[in-house]
C-alpha cells in the first residue's frame, strides 16, 4: 500500500496535495511536486534483503515497498574504464536505458491509483519505459514524442501496446501537448520530470553504487542533465544516506550537457539561481539531453553547487568521439549516453580522484553517430 503519511509539497510555495489525486503539479505556480518521504533509519549495507535482484533490494529506502510489476531493473554492474574512472552499465535494462529505475515506480504508483489511461511524454527513452512497464501492468497508456524521435525507440514504443503521438514542434510543444491530455478527468501523467516519484527510483542508481563500494561512495558522480532526473535522484540519494549515517564524505556532482542545448550550464557559470533568458538550441545528437527550459532547473542549479560540483560542456565532436571509443572498449552505447565519458575523458581539475560514469542506454536504440 501507499505510505501513510507520504504526500505530495510544491518546493516554491509549500502547497501540499494527497498523492491520491491525480494533480500532476502544484496547481498555485503549476511546478513539480516533490515528495514528503524520510527512509526510516536501521538499515546498513550488510542488512540488505538477500534474494532480491532488483531495485527493490533497496526498498526500506523507498516510498513505495513492492511491485507485482518488476521487470528485474536494477542492480547494473560498475565496471572500470581507467584507474580512476569506472562505468554503471545503465543501459543494460529491460528497455535497455536507466529510465526503467523511475518508470517502475511511476506505473506501480498508477497501478495502485487505477486511472482511466496513463500519459507520459518523451524523446524516447522514458516512453519507452513507461509503455513496456505500463503493459506489464495492464494499464492503457499513451505516449507523446517529438516528430524526428529515434525510430528504434518510436518502434519500441508501439511494440509494447502504447498510442505513440508524434508532435510537430520539438520537445517543448511535446510537454505541452502531453500537459494538456493530463489535465483530462482520470489521466495519471507518468512524468519523469513532475512526479518525484521518479526521482525515488533514479536514486537507487547511487544506492546500488553505495553498496558496490562496500558502504561509500566516489569523490564524484558525473551526471547527463537535460531535466535533471538522474541528477537529482543522485543528490537525494546522497543526502539520505548522509543523514542516516551511511556515508563519510558527499561525492561532487559533475553535471554534463551537450554545448548545443546547455542552459543549465550557462546560468551555473553565469552565477545564476534559475535559467537565463532563452537562447536558440541547435540540434545535437545527445537527443535525450536536449531539454531548453527544464522545470527544475534550479533545484538542479542548487543541488550541483551544494556538491562542490560543477558543469561540463560536450561538443557534437566530442560526443561521435566518445561513443566510438567506448564501442572499441567493447561497449555500444547511444549518443546521449556517452555524454559523460566524453566529458570526463578529457580531464581536467574538475575530474580529480575516483568518478563513475552513467552509460545510460543502449546503442541499438540510435545506432552510430554518422
Amino acid at each position: 500500500m501507499l505510505a501513510d503519511m507520504t504526500i505530495y509539497y510544491c518546493p516554491v510555495d509549500g502547497t501540499r496535495s494527497a498523492i491520491t489525486a491525480l494533480t500532476w503539479c502544484c496547481p498555485v505556480c503549476r511546478g513539480p511536486w516533490d515528495l514528503d518521504f524520510t527512509p526510516a533509519r536501521g538499515v546498513g549495507v550488510n542488512a540488505l534483503p538477500g534474494g532480491i535482484d532488483s531495485l527493490w533490494r533497496y526498498k526500506e529506502f523507498l516510498p513505495l515497498d513492492s511491485s507485482p510489476i518488476s521487470l528485474g531493473e536494477g542492480r547494473t554492474p560498475l565496471v572500470p574504464l581507467t584507474d580512476t574512472v569506472s562505468a554503471k552499465l545503465d543501459y543494460l535494462m529491460p528497455t535497455l536505458s536507466f529510465k526503467d529505475r523511475g518508470a517502475v515506480m511511476l506505473t506501480e504508483l498508477a497501478r495502485r491509483l487505477g486511472p482511466d489511461r496513463v500519459v507520459a511524454d518523451s524523446t524516447g527513452n522514458a516512453g519507452t519505459s513507461v509503455a513496456a512497464y505500463c503493459a506489464r501492468a495492464g494499464l492503457p497508456c499513451t505516449v507523446y514524442v517529438p516528430e524526428g524521435t529515434s525510430p528504434k525507440k518510436t518502434e519500441q514504443i508501439r511494440a509494447h501496446g502504447a498510442r505513440l503521438v508524434a508532435v510537430p514542434g520539438g520537445r517543448e510543444a511535446t510537454a505541452l501537448a502531453a500537459r494538456a491530455a493530463a489535465d483530462e478527468p482520470g489521466v495519471f501523467y507518468a512524468s519523469h520530470v513532475f512526479n518525484p516519484y521518479f526521482l525515488h527510483g533514479t536514486k537507487t542508481y547511487v544506492y546500488e553504487l553505495w553498496e558496490n563500494l562496500g558502504g561509500r561512495l566516489p569523490d564524484a558522480l558525473a551526471v547527463p542533465v537535460g531535466n535533471g532526473t538522474l541528477l537529482l535522484g543522485a543528490a537525494l540519494a546522497v543526502a539520505e544516506l548522509d543523514a542516516l549515517g551511511l556515508i563519510e564524505t558527499r561525492p561532487r556532482l559533475l553535471a554534463v550537457q551537450a554545448e548545443a542545448v546547455s542552459p543549465l550550464a550557462a546560468a551555473f557559470h553565469a552565477g545564476a539561481d534559475d535559467l537565463l533568458p532563452a537562447t536558440p538550441a541547435a540540434p545535437t545528437l545527445a537527443e535525450g539531453i536536449a531539454i531548453p527550459r527544464p522545470p527544475r532547473a534550479r533545484q538542479i542549479l542548487a543541488a550541483v553547487r551544494a556538491s562542490g560540483g560543477t558543469f561540463l560542456t560536450v561538443p557534437e565532436d566530442g560526443v561521435r568521439e566518445a561513443q566510438r571509443d567506448l564501442a572499441a572498449r567493447g561497449f555500444y552505447v547511444e549518443t546521449t549516453g556517452v555524454a559523460c565519458w566524453a566529458a570526463v575523458r578529457e580531464g581536467g581539475e574538475a575530474v580529480r580522484g575516483s568518478v563513475v560514469v552513467p552509460l545510460c542506454g543502449a546503442g541499438l536504440k540510435t545506432g552510430m553517430a554518422g
